[in-house]
């Protein structure tokens, strides 16, 4: 097991199912989370650590604001033309903070990716990775992860825990060709407490089905 503590100056975590107004899951989804592990040990086969298992817990809250930005989508097949580009609207979180929690109920005999994420840290020059470290969008850089130690533990955090009446429904698993194999989980923020070790309903298994 790992614990991370992860910051973000900036991000969009879009919504599934978000169109002309580009709106943002109020928190990182555990999909979205799990592909930002796999970058951070250069893994690119997103399939190989399947079965892992991650608990979020928030250590602020992210305030939320709206942009106007270009968006690109395949209108014409000239890339370049007027048609592919125009303005909308995005919302973006600033200020996100959180810790995740890394294990796995894994069989397998392969190393594990809390196993790959220690290693990076124990001996970063054998992580073979490329480009910059990012939470979501490509253009939403990590400003920094560090390995966190029971005695550095964070006083206050909001876990993220499964709940089936809760108002967050998140993807774990997202099928980037259609929508088909998304795997989605209803989830709520936790009230703020002292509580350092993630409840049951705070683990989520990264599974295809």
């Amino acid at each position: 097991m790992i614990v991370l503590e992860v910051e973000v100056p900036i991000a969009c975590f879009r919504q599934s199912r978000a169109r002309e107004y580009a709106e943002t899951y109020p928190v990182p989804p555990p999909s979205t989370v799990y592909g930002m592990l796999l970058s951070l040990v250069g893994e690119m086969d997103r399939y190989r650590y399947i079965g892992t298992k991650l608990a979020i817990g928030l250590l602020s809250e992210p305030a939320q604001s709206t942009v106007i930005r270009t968006f690109r989508r395949f209108k014409k097949k000239e890339i370049s033309d007027p048609a592919n580009a125009r303005p909308d609207y995005q919302e973006l979180l600033t200020d996100i903070h959180f810790v995740v929690w890394v294990t796995t109920n894994s069989l397998s005999n392969s190393a594990t990716l809390w196993e790959r994420l220690h290693q990076a840290f124990q001996d970063p020059v054998t992580i073979n990775r490329f480009s910059g470290l990012c939470l979501g969008e490509s253009r939403d850089l990590v400003n920094a992860v560090t390995r966190v130690s029971e005695e550095d533990q964070p006083k206050a955090l909001k876990w993220l825990v499964q709940d089936e009446d809760g108002l967050l429904t998140l993807p774990v698993w997202v099928d980037h060709v259609g929508s088909q194999g998304t795997r989605w989980r209803r989830y709520r923020l936790q009230n703020e407490s002292n509580q350092w070790q993630p409840p049951e309903a705070a683990w989520t298994e990264i599974q295809v089905r």
